[in-house]
C-alpha cells in the first residue's frame, strides 16, 4: 500500500486532459435530429445488431446516448426488439455463427426497414473479409441502405448515415 501511495506522490497524476468542447458538432447533431424529426413526423425506432464486431463500433454507437449528443432528445431511441424497430444499425463482419440471427432480425422488422452497416467490417468485411468463420460485409446477407465506412466511424458520422437512409426512403 505505502510503495503505491509512494509511486503515486513521485509520479504524479498522469492522465490526460478531456477534449476540448466543441459546440459546432453538437450543433450538427441537432441539427440532423431536427432533419430527421422534420422526415418522418416522429421519434425513430433503432435496433442495434452486433453481427461478430471487435466492439469498437459499438462503443462509438454508445457515445450518441451520452449528454453530448442525446439522440434520445432528439427523437431517436434503441428498442430492444426488431419488430418494434424502424431501422437496423448493424456493425461488425457478420460470423458464420450471427448469419440466421442477422436474417431473422432483419426478416421480423416491419417494412419499410432501413438498414445501416457501421464500420468498415460492416461495409465490406474490414480486416476479417470472407472466411470459414466470416461471411464478411452486411450485405452479403441482407439488403443494406447505406454505408457508414471508418474504423470506427465516429458519432457524427454515424448520425449522417442513418439521416442518410432516411432521406432514401422519404
Amino acid at each position: 500500500m505505502w510503495k503505491i501511495i509512494r509511486q503515486i506522490a513521485v509520479n504524479g497524476i498522469r492522465t490526460e486532459a478531456p477534449p476540448a468542447f466543441d459546440e459546432n458538432q453538437r450543433a450538427q447533431a441537432q441539427a440532423i435530429g431536427r432533419e430527421l424529426l422534420e422526415i418522418l413526423g416522429q421519434a425513430l425506432a433503432i435496433r442495434m445488431v452486433d453481427a461478430g464486431s471487435c466492439n469498437g463500433c459499438e462503443l462509438e454507437i454508445h457515445a450518441l446516448t451520452n449528454p453530448y449528443y442525446n439522440i434520445e432528445g432528439l427523437g431517436l431511441k434503441f428498442v430492444a426488439s426488431p419488430r418494434h424497430a424502424d431501422l437496423l444499425l448493424v456493425t461488425g463482419p457478420v460470423s458464420r455463427h450471427m448469419e440466421e440471427a442477422l436474417k431473422r432480425t432483419y426478416d421480423a422488422t416491419p417494412s419499410p426497414k432501413l438498414v445501416v452497416a457501421v464500420g468498415d467490417c460492416g461495409c465490406d468485411g474490414g480486416i476479417f473479409g470472407e472466411s470459414y468463420a466470416s461471411c464478411g460485409a452486411v450485405a452479403n446477407v441482407i439488403p443494406v441502405d447505406v454505408l457508414v465506412s471508418g474504423c470506427p466511424p465516429p458519432p457524427l458520422e454515424i448520425l449522417r448515415g442513418i439521416l442518410s437512409a432516411v432521406r432514401r426512403r422519404a
